[in-house]
């Protein structure tokens, strides 16, 4: 699943003193600001290199400041936990404003005629949206708050705090890969928006139009890239251009006019077919073109040579704001990298007890003769989608077994398209009233050199009960601010869930073929191997062809896979760690709520605790299971 953009966060980075909340989660924002007061004020009144006026400024702040606190402590709970959530209101609707393409991926089609502003300016403006948003929502102490409350309040300031670790380390200027980026965003347009009226039509076409302004804007903040030498891996960016003739070529941008509603009249069908026609010809094709040119000839050639992201500027730092933002966990690379060799060598044991059940002499043997079995090779790339929808439709009448909180979304299952083959199988949600349903979009290219045996693990992890089951589940909720509905870019959770759920089949009585279980043990295997070769290339100077032979050697993947997959480590630092992480983190949940209940213990309630909060960090999600376990021991 592609989650991305601005908004990936980290909390050291803007932690403020000021306000700060103690370990054990009491406000500490009076007695914090009076003591950093006292101490700004006299480092302020000693120092010889502050200008006079710079400091008499500083401290008419920290008094405004004072008072703005001081004010908001006097005032009793209901009264401050109003301007909370009216702050949170007004903060959702700040990105739904900042992100027109967000609000019509959440069911919110007012700004359906725009596309976001991707200019340099744009982006700090923003930025300093989401500081304003920041330092308002930590003015406000939570005394008397319900955990509820808290928790909302906490997870937005990680949000906040997350986006703004990664506009100082300008990551913005690194926007597009060969996994995605604004080119291949703006093709799957006609896909994303709602196609049922006129309306939506001309908001399309309006659209269509302002692509030239976005891709202008997108080079705009590449060019401050190449200056601030912030640049992807050289051999990466080539295979952007041909990704833009391929969109060219395949001119997704007519679909819309291949098949209209019935209630739009034949007259409007060929005047709307007309204007998006001359749209695509006069403005999309054109800046397509302008925006290849311009990667090939001054983009791709200056990217860097070296692969680890730590060769950057602030390498280190950027790295580890890497993997706080999609993990949420303070692991060092090499922490993580050992626990990733450990799994290997822990579920290569399960592999191999599978192995011998089926009378091979060791894991090696049974590898070699799944891989020579024509059963498990696909003979078209129908087939792959075939097992997905077969998947996903056994697993819908086996939900109530595990939850009680079902999707009430549909969802469909499509090939990923051609010009987009260097992405991985990802899923893209819906919207909250079903009418667009989530979408599984599969990996089938070069299909004859693809396995059928990780299908069944992969259909569940994307669609049912992983991927589509939680972000659907989760925009049904009720009573909670409306920006935890939504995903929030934390990978870890949301990742780590959906790699659970492939487990999950195993427990309702699936993976009967000994190899789909060995395929769902392969799939684990994949990521357990990413937080190898993910450490490996950022931290510790793997070359691609280790990376390659590593996973060649580790059995988990095909050949496209190993290819595509290694690409995207490169060009994705971290985001492939979140998948592991955040499954080895609910599985230990799993396992302590089990121990601490004994027989009150309930998988269904357990489910439902875990989806009903929304994405959350790890560390916030656990805090919140303990509290979920003592309340039901005390009762």
């Amino acid at each position: 699943m592609l989650i991305g953009a601005e908004g990936r966060n980290a909390v050291n980075h803007i932690s403020n003193p000021i306000f700060a909340r103690s370990r054990s989660g009491h406000d500490t924002n009076t007695h914090s600001f009076r003591s950093v007061f006292i101490f700004s004020c006299n480092e302020l009144l000693t120092s010889a290199t502050l200008p006079r006026m710079r400091y008499i400024q500083f401290i008419v702040f920290l008094l405004v400041l004072a008072g703005s606190v001081f004010a908001q402590d006097s005032k009793p709970a209901a009264e401050r936990l109003a301007a909370q959530n009216a702050l949170f209101d007004e903060q959702y609707e700040s990105d739904l404003r900042n992100f027109p393409e967000r609000a019509t991926a959440f069911g919110d089609y007012r700004y359906n005629d725009k596309l976001a502003d991707y200019s340099l300016a744009g982006i700090a403006q923003r930025d300093q949206t989401n500081r304003a948003f920041l330092a308002r929502l930590q003015a406000i102490p939570t005394a008397g708050f319900s955990d509820q409350d808290i928790l909302s309040h906490d997870l937005l300031i990680r949000v906040l705090q997350q986006r703004i670790a990664d506009f100082d380390l300008k990551e913005y200027e690194m926007p597009v890969n060969q996994q995605n980026g604004i080119h291949t965003s703006l093709a799957d347009l006609p896909l994303s928006v709602p196609l049922d009226s006129v309306k939506h039509y001309e908001d399309y076409i309006a659209r269509l139009h302002q692509i030239p302004r976005v891709l202008t804007q997108t080079t705009e903040v590449l060019r401050a890239g190449m200056k601030d030498n912030l640049m992807p891996v050289r051999f990466l960016m080539e295979k952007l251009p041909v990704q833009c003739q391929g969109i060219i070529d395949a001119d997704p941008f007519l679909i819309p006019t291949k098949k209209y509603p019935a209630d739009i009249a034949p007259e409007d069908q060929k005047r709307l077919t007309q204007q998006i026609t001359a749209a695509i010809d006069t403005d999309v094709i054109p800046a397509y073109k302008t925006f290849a040119s311009f990667l090939t000839t001054e983009y791709a050639p200056h990217g860097r040579a070296t692969l680890a992201i730590t060769s950057l500027q602030d390498g280190e730092k950027r790295y580890q704001n890497n993997i706080y933002a999609r993990t949420t966990t303070r692991m060092t690379p090499d922490e993580i990298h050992q626990l990733g060799l450990r799994e290997i060598a822990r579920i290569q044991a399960e592999m191999t007890v599978i192995a011998k059940k089926q009378g091979f002499a060791d894991l090696a043997s049974f590898r070699a003769s799944v891989k020579s079995n024509p059963k498990y090779t696909p003979t078209s790339a129908d087939q792959i989608l075939d097992d997905f929808r077969h998947y996903i439709a056994q697993m819908q009448p086996k939900l109530p077994e595990l939850f009680t909180l079902l999707p009430k979304s549909p969802v469909t299952v499509e090939a990923i398209p051609a010009f987009q083959a260097a992405a991985a199988t990802h899923y893209v949600t819906g919207t909250p009233d079903g009418k667009r349903p989530g979408r599984v979009v599969v990996a089938t290219s070069n299909f004859a050199e693809r396995s059928l045996i990780d299908d069944e693990a992969i259909a569940y992890h994307e669609g049912i009960p992983g991927h589509h089951m939680q972000l659907s589940v989760q925009q049904q909720l009720t009573g909670l601010p409306k920006f935890r509905l939504h995903g929030l870019g934390f990978n870890a959770y949301i990742e780590g869930w959906a790699l659970y759920a492939e487990q999950l089949g195993k427990e309702v009585g699936f993976y009967q073929d000994p190899v789909s279980d060995y395929g769902r043990l392969s799939s684990e295997l994949f990521r357990a191997v990413r937080l190898v070769v993910d450490t490996g290339i950022h931290s510790k100077g793997w070359t691609r062809e280790q990376v390659v032979d590593f996973m060649r050697q580790s059995g988990a993947v095909d050949e496209p896979t190993i290819q595509s997959e290694t690409d995207r480590y490169i060009a994705w630092p971290a985001q492939a760690l979140s998948y592991k992480l955040g499954q080895l983190k609910f599985r230990e949940l799993r396992e302590r709520a089990q121990k601490e209940l004994g027989t009150k213990f309930d998988i269904r309630t357990f489910h439902d605790e875990m989806l009903s909060g929304g994405t959350l960090p790890l560390d916030l999600l656990e805090a919140r299971t303990d509290k979920w376990i003592a309340q039901l021991k005390a009762n």
